[in-house]
């Protein structure tokens, strides 16, 4: 019989690399605490038109990367429905903004969400099947100062205290402008105009992407097309006035706050929702990702409520791949350090486990970490053990539970001592 495993480009996480995981998360949530975020959880499968109308039908999320599947009828009145387990979370938030009406109480929703997304692509370094992500979204009516440029550049502020309280060093900040609704057709008409005549040299991913969403041959890494695309028209060449004085001012709040980017005429988002301000984080390659080094990418999306079917609510938001964040991480440590507990109990004989397991019982809650022995081990393997997991080791023999005078080694430093029952815990704290 074959050995079950893991389906192809999923994965277990174990201790103790989810240590980092919660730590990450941990940052995250007190981070968007302090900015006035709350958290949203959505559905992992929804409708799969909400993702054809929001994401669009000719993206490759869409068109070949999304888990669907036909759920079907229970009963002669139930019709069959097609569900999609979610590949992005901005289309659900939404969706649950329209759906529970958030937008009339006039307040400004600073919503954030924590969770696996789900696409059908080829597994590759930091790239899953099932893969987590970390992300914000920012949306309201336009009374609420939505649509304002504070609140891009907040957003960017925001990440850029993330990433550096995570530890993430020599990251690099990518910005852009795809600019209004009306900017973005006469942008996409122009580079169809001038791919028209030179698609045909290029690979074949970037051939079908000129007929079916060009602003994605701006985003394509293929190395024999980049002297092609360089020489395309640059979108900031079609901007409005406002979409103009819009990422002007984007800008402006960043340059006021300290916080450094890159203005990137080529950065674009390829789904269909996205408006103005668009943006990624990056590390240079060679730190944990290899060539694909976009840490996290977002932007505006001042339609998508509308396309639907709610009301108007300019947002902004952005989605970290967690998945990247932690391999990141882990290049640049110097080494991974992982949390010792802070004691382990070592029964010396059978006869003392249950004291033991009492013992640990009143120290963990006195808020301590304990991990329990066996009595059936000799004192080395205890020894060993302990080292492995604990900053110190409680000897606990016969005479140590009649007297309550326990004896406690600190294996950093060699010490041993007596130490009273009824101050263990503080002992093991300092």
């Amino acid at each position: 019989m074959s050995t079950l495993k893991a389906v192809r480009g999923t994965r277990d996480l174990l201790p103790p690399e989810t240590d980092l995981w919660n730590r990450v998360e941990a940052t995250a949530r007190a981070v968007f605490a302090r900015y006035g975020f709350g958290e949203i959880r959505t559905p992992i499968f929804e409708a799969t038109e909400l993702f054809a109308r929001g994401v669009g039908e000719e993206t490759d999320i869409v068109s070949k990367e999304m888990y669907t599947w036909e759920d079907r009828a229970r009963a002669a009145s139930e019709k069959a429905q097609s569900l999609t387990l979610r590949p992005e979370n901005t289309a659900g938030v939404v969706r649950a903004y329209i759906e529970h009406k958030l937008g009339d109480t006039g307040n400004l929703q600073k919503l954030f969400y924590i969770g696996p997304q789900f696409r059908r692509e080829r597994p590759q370094r930091g790239r899953y099947r099932q893969f987590w992500q970390i992300g914000v979204e920012v949306l309201g009516p336009v009374s609420s100062g939505a649509e304002s440029p504070i609140r891009d550049a907040e957003v960017l502020e925001m990440l850029a205290s993330l990433l550096d309280e995570l530890g993430i060093r020599n990251w690099q900040l990518q910005l852009n402008s795809v600019g209004s609704s009306t900017d973005r057709p006469r942008y996409i008409a122009a580079l169809r105009e001038a791919l028209a005549p030179v698609k045909h040299l290029m690979c074949e991913d970037n051939q079908r992407r000129a007929e079916t969403n060009p602003l994605r041959v701006l985003d394509s890494k293929d190395p024999n097309d980049q002297e092609l695309i360089n020489n395309l028209p640059k979108i900031a060449d079609f901007l409005d006035e406002a979409s103009t004085a819009h990422f002007a001012q984007v800008r402006e709040a960043l340059d006021a706050c300290g916080v450094p980017y890159t203005v990137n005429p080529r950065l674009v988002r390829g789904l269909d929702y996205y408006t103005r301000t668009t943006f990624e984080f990056t590390v240079p390659d060679g730190q944990g990702l290899g060539t694909q080094n976009a840490l996290l990418g977002g932007g505006r999306y001042d339609g998508l409520s509308e396309m639907l079917g709610g009301p108007r609510a300019p947002g902004i938001g952005f989605a970290i791949g967690e998945d990247r964040l932690i391999l990141t991480l882990q290049a640049q440590s110097a080494e991974t350090t992982t949390t010792k507990l802070d004691a382990y109990i070592a029964p010396l004989g059978i006869p003392q486990n249950a004291a033991a397991l009492a013992l640990a019982r009143e120290l963990r809650r006195a808020g301590l970490s304990v991990e329990v022995g066996d009595g059936s081990f000799r004192v080395k393997k205890s020894f060993e053990a302990a080292d492995k997991v604990a900053r110190h080791i409680v000897l606990l023999g016969e005479d140590e539970v009649s007297t309550g005078i326990l004896t406690v080694k600190t294996f950093a430093t060699g010490e041993q001592v007596k130490v009273d029952k009824s101050t263990l815990a503080s002992h093991l704290r300092t």
